[in-house]
Order: C-alpha cells, then structure tokens, then sequence
C-alpha cells in the first residue's frame, strides 16, 4: 500500500497553520520488503468511462476538441476511454453519416433522473472518436447494446467501429450492468445462468460475422454470482476471443442515501453488496485473465454533492486506484462526463472544462503506472491511513502515503527520499482549490503529512 509524506518536508514555511501541527501528530511508521515483487502495474492502467449517449454529439469526442486531448494527454498518454453506461441500452447504430444538429451539448452519468429514450450512434460519431483516440493516444472499449438492441444491428455497429478504429479498439463489451436488467429489460425470474446463455448467443453472432472480434465482459454493477458464473465459463470453455473481464465498482450509494457521507467514503469498510477488492478479485480468478475495473466511482447514481467533488473525493479516488493494483487489477475506469458530481473532468464544449478533485486523485495514482509493487507494512492507530511502495521501471524506490484523518500523520520510513508530490486542499469539505504540489523533501526517512493529505515520494 501508499503512503505520502516525504513531501512536506522542506515545504513548511509556505504552508496553511492548517496542514501540519506535530504537537499533536499522530504517528505511524512503514517497513517495505524491496525484495519481493508483486504487480507491476500497466502503463494504460488509467483511464475515463463515458456513457454512450455522449457520442450522440461528434463534436466532443472528437480531434478537434483540443482541450479535452490536452487533458486526458496530462492525466496519462497511454489511458483507456470506455464507452458504456446506462444509456447504452437505447442506443442505435445508424450505419449512416449524422445529418441533424445534436440535441445536446454533453452528457452526464445516468442516473434515476435521466430521461433516456433513443442515443442514435452515426458513421460521423465513430469518425470523430477515432480521431479523438489518435490525438490522445489513448485506446477505447466500446459498448454494444445487447439488453435492448437486436443482433444484427450489433453486428453492423461493430464491424464499422472496429474498421473505423483499428488498433485503437481493445475490444467491446455485450451490455451494461446485466445483474440489473431483471424487471427492467427481462423477466423477474432471469438470473445469472440466463444471462450466460444469453451472452453466449449474441457472442456467437458477432464472433460469425466479425472476424478478429475481441471481446470483454461481463461488466456486472454489484452481484457477484453474474461474475461468477462469467468467469467459471471462460475456464471452462473455448472463448479466444474473450481477452478481458470487466466489472463496476462504486464506494457506497445511491446518492440520496443519508448514508453517502464524508465519512463513509474515508472508511476501510465497503458498502459494496459485491463486498471489498479481494472478494471480487478472487472471484474473476478461475478465468486466468486481467480484470478491469471499467466503470466506478464515489457514490453510484451520478455521485453525490459535497462529497463526491470535493478534496475526500480526490484523496479516496487515489487511494482507491492503488488499492485495486496492489489487487491485481489491470485498470480503473472513472465514471464521469458533463458536469456529473462525481465526473474528473467537468464541463464541455459550450463553456471551459475544469480538473474536479478526483482528476487529482488519478493524477497522484498516475505516479505509480508502470511500477512494480511490493510489499509494505503500515503500523498506525487508524484505519484511515494507508501506504503503498514500489519500484519504478528504472528499479528506483517509490512510497505512497494516504492520510485520510484529521490529524497531521508522522511517518517514520526506513530510507531517506529525495523528492516527492503532495495531494492537498484547503479543507476537507473544499471543492476547489485543490492542488498537487511538487515538493522538496529535506532527503529524510520522515515524513510530515498534513490532515486530509497524500503524497508519493522517491529517491531518484
């Protein structure tokens, strides 16, 4: 795990009397194993999901649409763009160039205020995202609509994306959260053995006609026997095509719940019905293959005001990252878009995009891409402090650190750092204001951390 405090070292004189007290830190102190390896985490481990309606307007997604590159180029060059969400099961490939205007400027998170009706997707919709990806460097997963759409349309909408898109496409997902189709889409009575069977006849549809098709899934919400079932299927029978495993992961929810607080997020404790990382990990494991976590966030529906885009949003959305790589994931997806509570990157085309504080958040976790982790040891009275170490590619000694108490931490290492950023805000609660600072740390072995803070440190 990640700790970060080497940061605040020789930065004390520019600070707020806020950020650091050490007549009454609390203490805490890590031992790493530097020679032990365990996952080495993946250069586009980093990436954004977006609901399909938003490809409704060619103008986002699009090369032209340079500060949205500009942004997604400063979080990572090599990050993965998923196309999914809720509104994907209303979407229509029209096979034809767009001839009407857009009806909107952009599209947010689905939530149960969403009014969904029909997402027609055109020729000029995948044109423009291929650029976008080009532009970008980044690669895309894309979504097809299997709980509401037909076949054959499926079938045309893939073949265009994946000539359209070439080696850019990572694969397509059939669906979006199918655990959640029962009374909406299918009977009350379908369960995870029908969706199998279901899944298995739409794949073997595509597989016929699209030749070189590669395939993720099954991209459940939060009941793990549709996992299950998934993944005990792809050991048991031929899949080649199928490269990925996908699921969502969201910390607690829905947002109108007086139980999605400031609080709860900082907790250790999940609020999942999929239960914690590990659960879900050992879960996709008889499968053999990666796992990506490609849709999550905060609070599910849409995320909530005054905690999902505020300073905690930002210190969980890093330590939440980390945490899936030290599991083994081999990618996180936040879920976002328009102007979401919970969105990284808020705004569009009609006014200027904005870093929220979770963009913050992935950048600090964007530290640690193409590390390899080890094994730490973190001694500390809270559950709300957690660490991280690794080694970068070059073999160099990486530390990460997550204060999420509001008390200043302490930390007592075993080696001396020679630079480091810092995560920090104003207040716990700020929604702006948030800022990751390179820093000075005095190449000391302690680290002060401020309440409510993150750092990673070095000894390059």
């Amino acid at each position: 795990m990640l700790r970060r405090r080497d940061l605040l070292i020789g930065l004390g004189a520019t600070l707020h009397p806020r950020l650091w007290s050490q007549s009454n830190a609390r203490e805490a102190s890590i031992s790493v194993d530097w020679r032990s390896e365990g996952h080495k985490i993946p250069s586009d481990y980093s990436g954004f999901s977006y609901e399909s309606a938003q490809l409704v307007n060619p103008a986002f997604f699009s090369p032209h649409h340079r500060q949205l590159i500009s942004l997604y180029r400063e979080l990572t060059p090599h990050g993965v763009l998923r196309i999914g969400g809720g509104t994907s099961a209303f979407t229509t490939f029209t096979g034809k160039p767009q001839q009407t205007p857009p009806p909107f400027d952009v599209f947010g998170p689905d939530t149960e205020k969403t009014v969904k009706k029909e997402f027609p997707i055109s020729t000029t919709a995948i044109d423009a995202l291929c650029g976008f990806l080009d532009a970008t460097g980044w690669t895309c997963i894309y979504g097809l609509n299997m709980a509401q759409g037909s076949v054959e349309n499926a079938i045309a909408e893939a073949t265009y994306v994946q000539k359209t898109i070439g080696a850019k496409l990572i694969c397509f997902q059939l669906g979006n959260e199918p655990d959640s189709w029962r009374t909406r889409y299918r009977p009350a009575a379908w369960g995870p053995a029908d969706f199998l069977e279901e899944w298995k006849r739409f794949r073997e549809a595509l597989v016929d006609k699209v030749p070189g098709l590669k395939l993720a899934g099954p991209d459940i919400s939060n009941k793990l026997p549709y996992l299950t079932v998934f993944a005990e299927e792809m050991q048991r029978g031929h899949y080649p095509e199928v490269i990925l495993l996908t699921a969502h992961y969201y910390a607690m929810g829905p947002a109108r719940s007086e139980g999605a607080t400031l609080d709860q997020l900082m907790s250790p404790i999940s609020k999942q019905r999929t239960g914690d990382v590990n659960k879900i990990m050992a879960a996709v494991k008889p499968a053999g293959l990666p796992f990506r976590m490609a849709e999550g966030n905060s609070c599910w529906d849409g995320g909530k005001l005054g905690v999902s885009d505020t300073l905690a949003s930002a210190l969980w959305c890093g330590d939440f990252m980390l945490q899936w790589a030290q599991a083994g994931c081999s990618g996180v997806n936040l879920h976002g878009g328009g102007d979401g509570n919970y969105t990284p990157i808020a705004g569009g085309l009609s006014k200027p995009l904005t870093r929220r504080p979770e963009f913050y958040g992935m950048l600090l976790a964007q530290r640690f891409v193409d590390a390899t982790l080890v094994p730490c040891t973190l001694t500390c009275d809270s559950d709300r402090v957690t660490a991280y170490a690794a080694k970068d590619a070059q073999g160099e000694s990486m530390l990460a650190v997550f204060n999420k108490t509001a008390d200043s931490l302490r930390v007592r290492t075993e080696n001396p750092w020679n630079k480091g950023v810092l995560l920090t805000g104003p207040e716990f609660e700020s929604k702006e204001g948030i800022t990751l600072h390179p820093m000075h740390t005095g190449k000391t072995s302690t680290l002060d951390l401020p309440a409510h803070s993150a750092g990673v440190v070095w000894k390059r």
